[in-house]
């Protein structure tokens, strides 16, 4: 495989966390770039980076740089990632990967137009035990699904300062947790949901706090959502069918599963890989992606889930500042 230089933008939790992962997979990282070169130098010690830019375009204008890592707030995603293309880079962006379908869809078309590959952060897209499940319900393991439920909690501390509940950087549930939720369900989905109901409460900020989410497609598939942002839940997901069920647990980064059989009761353990190289997975088939210039089903699958969450938001008509 051809060895492919990564420049990280961004130098919070999330990117020193990629950071390992690179070092993992590909033993160096090139690049990084933070919102002062201070910043990016501590970086570039910390974590042993070939080289620190305060400027993003001054990192987009090294022709040494192939892919750019956006881990910056769901704000930026769009901004960078399109800055990012046009210089003729691939991007691997964390999740939310855009805040809308629209953002996301003209990412795609210049990425397409260029010949570059574009990726997000959802972990469970990427590790092994989803593509072992998948295939198994392919192969009629659990029958036809039926219904899918999948909850995803998590209990922020009150403030109305922090990003996760800010309106201004695309805060609430459904572009943080949501989009595990959304994608879990799509991922075993025949096709996209055409039918979404949803209700909501919101935060004094004006973001979603909690929310319950009823999808349906053509194929009769139904999926239920529960997020929550100021209540903890388990991270639990049920796929349904005729002939059984699968329960996954700690979800967005599971590595097991437990199939229950209809018929008898009985239960079958599945594992493949390993939660703790959640990332690395996502390195691994991003750079796959860019090696065999391919991508596209898992970008169909992103598009999609960024569809469904956009009509969940227009449903609840939550705009965002910047939009």
């Amino acid at each position: 495989m051809k060895k492919l230089n990564w420049g990280i933008l961004g130098t919070g939790q999330i990117a020193h966390e990629m950071a390992d992962a690179l070092k993992a997979v590909n033993g160096e990282i090139y690049a990084v770039c933070g919102t002062s070169i201070e910043k990016a130098e501590k970086f570039k010690e910390e974590v042993g980076v070939q080289k620190a830019y305060a400027s993003v375009n001054e990192m987009l204008a090294d022709e040494k740089t192939d892919i750019i890592y956006i881990a910056t707030p769901h704000n930026s995603h769009y901004e960078w990632m399109r800055k990012a293309l046009n210089a003729g880079k691939h991007v691997f962006c964390e999740k939310s990967i855009t805040v809308n379908s629209r953002q996301l869809e003209e990412c795609a078309a210049i990425a397409q137009k260029k010949g570059l590959v574009i990726c997000d952060g959802t972990t469970l897209l990427h590790m092994p035990l989803y593509k072992k499940l998948k295939q198994m319900i392919q192969d009629g393991v659990i029958g036809d699904v039926k219904m899918i439920q999948v909850n995803f909690g998590s209990c922020k501390e009150y403030d109305r300062n922090n990003r996760f509940f800010s309106k201004e950087l695309a805060g609430g549930a459904l572009l943080d947790i949501g989009v595990y939720a959304v994608s879990f369900a799509r991922y075993f989905m025949k096709s996209i949901p055409d039918v979404v109901l949803t209700t909501a409460n919101y935060f004094e900020t004006g973001v979603d706090e909690t929310s319950g989410i009823l999808l349906k497609n053509p194929d009769g598939e139904m999926a239920v959502m529960a997020l929550t942002m100021r209540a903890k839940q388990p991270k639990r997901g049920v796929i349904a069918g005729e002939k059984g069920y699968i329960e996954i647990n700690n979800y967005p980064r599971a590595d097991q599963a437990v199939i229950t059989f209809t018929e008898d009761g009985h239960t079958e353990k599945v594992e493949a890989g390993r939660s703790e190289h959640a990332l690395q997975y996502e390195v691994q088939d991003m750079q796959e992606y860019i090696c065999s210039q391919d991508g596209r089903d898992n970008l169909g699958i992103v598009k999609d889930v960024m569809k469904t969450l956009t009509a969940i938001r227009n449903q609840w008509g939550i705009v965002y500042p910047f939009e």
